[in-house]
């Protein structure tokens, strides 16, 4: 039996308290970076902010780098599991990639996640590991999401085959041309749904041309 649970099925009451206070730091904390960035944010602010001890603080996260990285991993688990949500029963390629695109593009220009984003870039160079497990929950995640549905629709016969590891990366890549790095940059302010609908539909149009079964 699970540890965590009882035979129930219902987390005991220990647990849900671990839980909760560990979302309770992770709350105060994302306040904390988001008014001061990374850097300057410090754990005993972040324990203030929370509403424990520094103590308390330490037994949950052992350095603020970790608990960057956990809040970052579960906005982009529960964000991408919708996102990617990706049904291969579903043969509609042209509304499924559609769908699919548009969101990805809503996700990824999401002023919150781009500030996550940069604070990553900013500090994988000293902490690659945090480099490498937000890129294979995040990037990596979804492009092979994409990669398996496009497979199944392959073995339907409604595409043909290809390299669809490639492929999935291609697609997700143009749906986001001139929209999510000029962001990034804080060069460009969020699209319109209407610029949206324009660049994802050019990148549908082109996949459906390459790989869609005559």
């Amino acid at each position: 039996m699970n540890g965590d649970m009882s035979e129930s099925g219902i987390a005991p009451p220990v647990a849900r308290a671990s839980a909760d206070k560990r979302r309770q730091i992770m709350d105060g904390a994302r306040a904390v970076f988001l008014a001061q960035g990374f850097d300057a944010a410090s754990m005993g602010e972040i324990a203030r902010r929370a509403g424990v001890s520094k103590g308390t603080l330490y037994v949950y996260f052992d350095s603020k780098e970790r608990l960057f990285e956990s809040i970052v991993e579960a906005q982009r688990k529960e964000q991408a599991a919708k996102v990617f949500a990706l049904d291969s029963s579903d043969h509609d390629v042209e509304a499924v990639l559609t769908r699919l695109g548009v969101d990805v593009v809503r996700f990824l220009c999401w002023p919150e996640l781009l500030s996550s984003l940069r604070t990553v870039i900013s500090i994988c160079e000293r902490r690659p590991d945090i480099g490498r497990h937000f890129f294979e929950s995040g990037p990596a995640f979804g492009i092979k999401t994409l990669q398996r549905y496009l497979e199944d629709q392959a073995v339907a016969g409604v595409l043909v085959e290809a390299d669809y590891e490639v492929a999935a990366a291609q697609f997700i890549e143009s749906c986001q041309s001139t929209l999510f790095k000029p962001m990034l940059f804080n060069f460009a302010t969020a699209p319109s749904d209407a610029r949206i609908a324009h660049v994802v539909g050019m990148a549908v149009r082109s996949f459906l041309a390459t790989y869609l079964r005559r």
